[in-house]
């Protein structure tokens, strides 16, 4: 069955409000505008000039950590000054020429537990216009935690908005049918929308843990007071499962009082007996009344999903241009690679989507939807086939397992379901797209698309055999999926060297005519571990006026520009740490800058950090980095933290004679029981303190290593614990310290 948009012009075309913005320097939004295009109206930096772009500055939050942060943000830059959030919970206000801390907010995220997904993507900002331009919080920066909180801050000092929720905060965690079953199975990782008035917010919720997870309400509450306004909930309350829950970014069209939720599966993925049916609004793109929370409209991506294909992107809304007509668009990218463009007031399809058969499940209990939605095939965007003879090896052997792993496994193509002897998800879960998203030139036509190629392996086990495959398989992703007759594992389909069996590129960046729904170009982006080209990435795409595409988020650690028309790299930079983040652009002092938080990521195993680093062109008056030396003496407090614990300590370096030493005034849970010696070479600094932790009878050292940064106010780095504490080999943190 074709589902055809045919009466396209009982609506009067409209002019285009997606890529304004209150001030074209700004970047007042997640995606740009309310519309998530990700498309700037500045050209200072141009195709000819973009090859002299060099760092403006650099600036380190504090929030570095070794292991399990996902520092994803998109900084905001409005009225004067840039914002960007950490997932440990600080806000924290720039001077956007010199990257230059004006102020910054705790929100004292626990780091106890196993969050899932441990990240931050940003903080949304509004203007309350019945508010004097003298008093606090006309305009408030709103952050949403991965521990559940929202929280309004004035914009101009950070201090909360008391006015707001309980002292400044509202706990999400509260009033949900079912209740999260640890603090951290519930929180949200992406940034509020903002629209008439209110705030709204989705949820993040851990995934394949049990069938009655929390439900994916998304709700919105009063911008001034905090107030509940409404709410609205995925899922049926008469169906048991919970999940399908909005835990990318969410678009809004003002002018049409519209907010767009991308959700995700019902709870768990990967078995749906518990939760028959299409499960209507899970994998959809939902159209509600931004006002009310009214369902205007939903179009699902995916039936009954077995496969953990949530609408993971920012809806995005833009102006069609196609025959004469201007039409009121909006793009959806998937896990599939499928892209779906809809009339925004309707949903209705924009170019042909046909219901094709896919395969049938074979596991007793389970009934999978017969069919599937497919788009055009110039919009199906990844691979959606993989066979033995398609094995990729960078040896003979490899080449040889990888052959012998995909034949023995089941795949149909795209839309298999899961099975007991194992199954491969091509495309994985990672995509095709990503929250990454895809970013739109509408006055050029064009859509560019960030994509990935990576095979997943699901293997559904019998309750009484879970247990047994977590020892036989310690390396691999088990979770219980309770209220199932089944837990599930899951794997990346690699060879022993632990590279991809399915052939490259693994991550391509893709551009399409949107007018005639074709390809124009696509090219590798970034290179695999090992010089292959095209690398999995996570972060997204920015587009200008002048014609450059702008995108990090690989595993070689840069940030590229492009060429918006021909798909040829133009420019590129080393990054410290990786940057699984979107790039932003604006105007400053004159200037255009381009900057992107480069954090890593624990689960690709990027370099990890906490740098926001601008760049600009060169010229009178640009910035340059601070890198010199400056004297180390004085007060510092901060933390170091290793594993869940976060030490809180206060410092202070002193000189001796031609020595440096050190003086603890407080450091909390343990005991200082000797000198404290400090050493510098540079900038770098080596602290050294011996210590005992009277609660558990053990003693050992503790040595932290870093560097002085953000002008030698903030001391940062890597911390070894040795001793007897860890019962082990040595236990490694991070720690930083802020100058009094």
């Amino acid at each position: 069955m074709s589902i055809v948009l045919a009466a396209v012009g009982a609506f009067p075309p409209v002019p285009s409000l997606a890529q304004a913005a209150p001030r074209t320097g700004d970047w007042p939004a997640y995606g740009h505008d309310a519309g998530g295009t990700r498309y700037s109206p500045l050209a200072e930096i141009t195709p000819g000039n973009v090859a002299r772009l060099r760092v403006a500055w650099v600036y380190r939050t504090g929030d570095y950590l070794r292991d399990r942060s996902r520092f994803e943000a998109a900084p905001l830059v409005v009225d004067g000054t840039l914002y960007v959030s950490t997932p440990l919970g600080h806000v924290i206000a720039l001077d956007p020429e010199r990257g230059i801390e004006r102020w910054r907010y705790d929100a004292r995220v626990s780091l106890e537990g196993d969050y899932g997904d441990f990240a931050n993507r940003g903080v949304a900002t509004w203007l309350d216009q019945t508010r004097g331009t003298a008093l606090p919080c006309r305009r408030r920066i709103f952050l949403a935690t991965v521990d559940a909180r929202l929280i309004a801050l004035d914009a101009r000092t950070g201090r909360p908005c008391g006015d707001f929720g309980a002292g400044g905060e509202v706990d999400l965690a509260g009033g949900l049918r079912h209740a999260p079953a640890y603090h951290w199975e519930y929180g949200v990782t992406s940034p509020p929308a903002v629209a008439s008035g209110l705030v709204i917010v989705g949820a993040a919720v851990s995934d394949n843990q049990r069938v009655d997870a929390p439900e994916g309400v998304v709700r919105a509450f009063d911008a001034r007071s905090g107030r509940l306004r409404w709410s609205w909930d995925p899922v049926p309350p008469a169906l048991s499962a919970g999940a399908a829950n909005a835990w990318s970014v969410l678009s809004t069209d003002p002018e049409r009082d519209l907010v767009f939720v991308p959700t995700g599966s019902a709870s768990p993925d990967f078995f749906g007996g518990e939760r028959p049916g299409a499960n209507a609004h899970a994998n959809s793109v939902v159209a509600l009344r931004a006002s009310t929370g009214r369902l205007v409209w939903a179009f699902q991506v995916v039936h009954h999903d077995l496969w953990d294909y949530d609408v993971p992107a920012q809806p995005v809304l833009f102006t069609l241009r196609r025959g004469g007509s201007a039409l009121p668009a909006v793009a959806v990218g998937t896990k599939m690679g499928h892209l779906f463009i809809l009339d925004r007031r309707t949903g209705a399809p924009l170019f042909p989507v046909e219901e094709r058969a896919v395969p049938g499940s074979d596991v007793p209990g389970e009934a999978a939807w017969p069919t599937q939605p497919f788009p055009a095939p110039a919009l199906r965007l990844a691979p959606e086939s993989l066979a033995a003879a398609d094995a990729f090896g960078t040896t003979p052997d490899a080449r040889r397992q990888c052959r012998d792993r995909i034949a023995a496994l089941r795949y149909d193509g795209v839309f298999t379901p899961p099975s007991l002897r194992g199954t491969i998800i091509f495309p994985g879960d990672i995509g095709g797209m990503n929250w990454s998203g895809v970013a739109v030139d509408e006055g050029r036509g064009v859509l560019i698309a960030p994509t990935n190629r990576l095979a997943m392996v699901v293997t559904l086990i019998p309750r009484d055999s879970v247990m047994a495959a977590r020892h036989a398989h310690p390396n691999s992703e088990i979770s219980t999926q309770r209220g199932t007759p089944y837990g599930m594992m899951r794997d990346m389909l690699l060879d022993s060297a632990g590279m991809p069996c399915n052939p490259p590129p693994w991550g391509t960046l893709a551009a399409v005519d949107l007018a005639a729904a074709r390809a124009k170009w696509e090219v590798p982006l970034g290179a695999y571990p090992g010089g292959m080209a095209g690398s999995i990435n996570l972060g997204g795409a920015m587009i200008t006026a002048a014609g450059l595409v702008f995108i990090a988020g690989t595993f070689d650690r840069h940030l590229r520009a492009f060429d918006e028309t021909t798909g040829r790299e133009l420019w590129s930079a080393g990054l410290p740490a990786g940057a699984q983040a979107l790039p932003v652009t604006y105007l400053a002092g004159g200037r255009q800058y381009v900057v992107v938080a480069a954090g890593g990521h624990d689960r690709l195993h990027t370099t990890m950090g906490d740098y926001v680093v601008a760049f600009t062109l060169p010229g009178a008056g640009a910035p340059v980095p601070d890198t010199t030396d400056a004297p180390v003496e004085g007060a510092y407090t901060g933390q170091i933290r290793v594993g869940g614990a976060a030490i809180g300590l206060d410092l202070t370096i002193g000189t001796m004679a031609d020595s440096l030493t050190g003086l603890v005034g407080r450091i909390d849970s343990i005991r200082v029981t000797g000198p404290v010696t400090v050493r510098r070479t540079g900038r770098s600094v080596t602290i050294r303190a011996p210590f005992d932790y009277p609660a558990k009878r053990c003693a050992g050292t503790i040595t932290a290593t870093g560097e002085q940064w953000n002008g030698a106010r903030l001391l940062e780095g890597d911390v070894e614990v040795s001793g007897s504490c860890g019962g082990g080999p040595p236990e490694h943190g991070t720690f930083a310290l802020w100058r009094r």
